[in-house]
């Protein structure tokens, strides 16, 4: 009977041990794709900062037409 007692809290040490190892398992994986979030994410900021930088080119190129035809008003110290 004293064999017994000591077995019973082995088995739910072991349980426990095998909870705590799917536990580590589940958290490095989602370690991975939390890195795999993060890298797309700078990616799309990326993206979004070319796009700007080509807007601004192109508005920067609008505004300079506009001026050569007469489009715009000039302001007063620029004539």
């Amino acid at each position: 009977m004293a064999d017994e007692p000591d077995n019973f809290v082995l088995q739910y040490l072991r349980r426990i041990d095998a909870k705590l190892d799917r536990v580590i398992e589940d958290a490095s994986d989602l370690k991975v794709r939390m890195s795999t979030m993060e890298q797309r994410f700078a990616g799309v900021e990326m993206s979004i900062a070319g796009v700007q930088a080509r807007i601004d080119r192109v508005e920067h190129r609008l505004d300079r037409i506009e001026r050569r035809l007469d489009l715009v008003e000039m302001p007063v110290g620029m004539r």
